[in-house]
């Protein structure tokens, strides 16, 4: 008995290729990509590579990669137009992240602008692309060091003394009103998504990196008019008006932005997140 002839196999079925998804903008030729300039951001860069870069660079680089920032000036009294001018070189402003006095100083174009700072990692001094110099709490040096800058190129201080991630204003230190020179209230607001660039018991050079990893950083910076400062308590002006400048910056802020003004001090804070005073050493 002839067998029969045995079956072909069945063919292989070929499921047609996905084409690759493109930008909008991206069009095909002899195999390559070519994507236009204007358009489409990558999402996905090394947004902390900003730290290698010199002043003038990182603030475009930050933009390119997705980096989202609002400024506001004042309104001149004359029209309802802002001004990008200021007449003072002192700011002052409540504390977001370690980053504050760098956005200050890119929104006004001034890279000269050195900012005070306390008890922060000398890695993040030595990353940092605008001057900057420790406050030491002894008030007659501090104020010597500050109207030294002042005379320079600018100052920006943080009265609150550390970072606050939260809709609250910590006390400002009248510090900054003892020198006699009026001072501009810089209200700043920043949004994370995934990432606070704040921490209270770790790393804290790892703060701004956590801040910019985020997909969608973005920051306010909403410069106020100038507070008149009476005389310098060097020469003969009272400590109880420097509290009082030191309090209307903080109202003033803090009704710029919504966020309730608060008593509690930097050394409150870091007692009742981190069981300490938030003294942090060199290595961190």
């Amino acid at each position: 008995m002839a067998s029969s002839p045995a079956a072909a196999p069945p063919k292989a079925r070929h499921l047609p290729r996905r084409p690759h998804r493109l930008p909008p903008n991206a069009r095909r030729d002899a195999g390559h990509v070519h994507v236009a300039a204007a358009g489409f951001r990558p999402r996905r860069h090394p947004r902390t590579a900003f730290l290698l870069l010199p002043f003038s660079l990182s603030v475009p680089f930050l933009a390119a990669t997705g980096m989202h920032s609002r400024v506001i000036f004042p309104t001149t009294n004359s029209s309802s137009s802002s001004t990008r001018k200021t007449t003072t070189n002192l700011f002052a402003c409540n504390h977001r992240s370690l980053l504050d006095p760098l956005y200050i100083a890119a929104a006004l174009g001034r890279a000269g602008l050195a900012a005070a700072t306390y008890s922060i990692s000398r890695v993040s001094e030595a990353l940092s692309p605008i001057p900057t110099f420790r406050l030491t709490r002894d008030r007659a040096a501090d104020r010597a060091a500050m109207d030294a800058k002042l005379s320079g190129g600018g100052l920006v201080v943080c009265p609150e003394g550390t970072t606050c991630r939260e809709p609250f204003l910590l006390r400002f230190s009248p510090l900054f009103a003892e020198l006699g020179r009026d001072v501009t209230p810089v209200a700043l607001h920043s949004a994370a998504a995934m990432f606070h660039g704040t921490t209270a018991g770790g790393w804290k050079a790892l703060d701004p990196l956590f801040l910019l990893i985020n997909p969608v950083p973005a920051y306010v910076i909403h410069f106020l008019q100038p507070v008149p400062v009476p005389v310098p308590v060097e020469c003969g002006g009272q400590p109880e008006a420097a509290r009082g400048v030191a309090n209307e910056v903080q109202r003033r802020i803090g009704e710029a932005l919504g966020y309730t003004c608060t008593g509690l001090t930097r050394k409150d804070k870091y007692l009742i997140l981190a069981g300490n005073e938030g003294i942090v050493g060199a290595d961190q």
